[in-house]
């Protein structure tokens, strides 16, 4: 999947796959993906609606809320746990994927406890959960950390052990994301190092829970591309095949996320991969013809609504959508009045998803509904750096066209060209994507599309890669600011070839 599903883990059940990833602290959080085959994968939904405590998610903030959680089912039930580095370990649990989910339960509280993975021994009905610790909150890292836990998963049976220490082994440094299985007579944790950009994926194994743990390099980058092979889980398919899904950063792309091969050598050790390198074409798993599928990026906002692939910044305050109107397809976004309107980094009330390939264009129809000085509205690329293009209502109400950018450094955003009339308040919008993440912008306000300032270069947020973003703002103040309706939202983006679907 060639866009920012970061930290991804997977499980089968029957027939069908399922995958959620990291959302760090964009609402709703927890996004929850399903296939038949490991390769077409479509979005079903998100686990947790709003992050908790609500004052520490009121404004974007990518370095905390849901980091690299794991999804299991047991007993019946799907189960995700996750790390909080602010607050603990979290749970949470549903009958069926679609949810209703419960309430985030906290397993352990503390802070730098992130990297949460449960398991269930059926054999023995114990029960087990590992995690890992990030040093900016904790002082702690490079140690995976292992506690026995109540079957039912909300209590933790013991103070903890490491079960893994990475400054006892030679050259292994920001041991983290640990999976934990049973196979073969053998405690499993599959668990990443060396950092996001350049580490590879360990895989260490004991006879007794409590250890000592084997560990073995089972993937790196090699002679390949792919920098970085690392962090993700582990599936065994209906048919018997081992497949390991590994995120690869990069850049303005985010983690984007990769289907690895996987088998077992002579001595009982999987090998991932080409021999443990990372290989960027191969034979799908062994199941029933699947038809070509991605997450959904398109969106017509039918009923008013925004689709499943968005999210907002943070937790959103309430009137942020307004009422649709009857027999009308688009999303009508309040104008919301803020101090902060010069900078979207800011904002919860932008409303993203994910840059959805390498190379793409996206377009929207945007109406602006203000004759408010300020009250604006645009299509944006949001990251360390962003720009964005849109409509503004002028000093005297009349509608502009505008584009504005930031670079990463800067405080405040400033003009990329100069605004112009939008006759009726309306345009539609063009970001066109290219390798690199240049984007270019351009605008259509009656006489076609015309291109607008210099070619930007997207970059990621912390954490997180680039994100695409719909808004509507106004400058502080007291009254109703206006709306904005946005409509027919597509892309376009490089067909998969043939080769690329085997």
């Amino acid at each position: 999947m060639n866009a920012d599903w970061s930290d991804p883990d997977v499980v089968r059940v029957g027939d069908d796959h399922y995958l959620t990833a990291s959302s760090f602290g964009r609402a709703p959080g927890l996004p929850l993906l399903h296939s038949r085959d490991l390769v077409n994968w479509t979005l079903v939904g998100h686990a947790l609606d709003r992050l908790e405590p609500a004052a520490d998610f009121a404004a974007p903030r990518h370095d905390r809320g849901v980091w690299a959680p794991s999804l299991r089912h047991h007993a019946g039930r799907f189960w995700i746990f996750w790390g909080d580095p602010d607050h603990g370990i979290q749970q949470i649990n549903s009958l069926r994927i679609e949810g209703p989910w419960s309430s985030p339960h906290l397993l352990k509280a503390g802070q730098g406890l992130i990297d949460a993975c449960p398991l269930w021994d059926e054999e023995t009905g114990e029960a087990y959960l590992v995690h890992a610790w990030a040093k900016s909150r904790s002082g702690i890292k490079n140690r995976l950390t292992g506690h026995r836990m109540s079957p039912d998963g909300r209590e933790l049976l013991d103070e903890g052990t490491t079960l893994v220490d990475g400054d006892q082994l030679p050259g292994w440094f920001t041991l983290e994301g640990p999976k934990l299985y049973r196979h073969d007579g053998h405690f499993w944790i599959f668990a990443p190092a060396g950092g996001v950009e350049t580490g590879w994926q360990g895989a260490f194994r004991s006879r007794e829970f409590s250890g000592p743990y084997e560990e073995r390099v089972v993937l790196a980058q090699g002679r390949t591309d792919v920098n970085g092979p690392h962090q993700g889980g582990w599936v065994r398919t209906a048919a018997g095949e081992d497949w390991f899904l590994h995120f690869q950063a990069r850049g303005a792309y985010g983690r984007v996320v990769h289907l690895q091969p996987m088998c077992w050598d002579a001595e009982g050790w999987p090998v991932i991969g080409d021999a443990g390198e990372p290989v960027s074409v191969h034979t799908k798993p062994d199941t029933p013809e699947q038809p070509v599928t991605a997450p959904a990026v398109d969106d017509d906002f039918p009923g008013g609504r925004p689709g499943r692939q968005w999210q907002w910044t943070a937790n959103p305050g309430p009137g942020r959508i307004g009422e649709a109107v009857p027999g009308q397809d688009g999303l009508r976004l309040t104008c919301v009045r803020t101090a902060y309107a010069h900078d979207l980094r800011l904002l919860p009330d932008v409303l993203v998803q994910r840059l959805p390939a390498e190379e793409f264009a996206v377009e929207v129809d945007l109406a602006l509904d203000s004759d408010v000085p300020g009250a604006k509205a645009g299509l944006a690329v949001l990251g360390d750096a962003f720009s964005w293009i849109g409509l503004e209502a002028g000093a005297d109400g009349t509608p502009l066209l505008v584009h504005r950018f930031a670079e990463g450094v800067a405080v405040r955003e400033r003009d990329a060209a100069e605004p112009r009339a939008s006759p009726g308040g309306r345009a539609r919008l063009r970001v066109e994507v290219t390798a690199g993440a240049r984007c270019r912008f351009s605008a259509d306000t009656g006489d076609g599309f015309r291109p607008s300032g210099q070619v930007f270069a997207g970059t990621p947020w912390r954490w997180v890669g680039a994100l695409l973003g719909l808004f509507a703002t106004a400058p502080a103040g007291s009254g109703p600011a206006g709306t904005a309706c946005f409509t027919a939202f597509r892309t376009t983006r490089h067909q998969p070839t043939e080769k690329s679907r085997r």
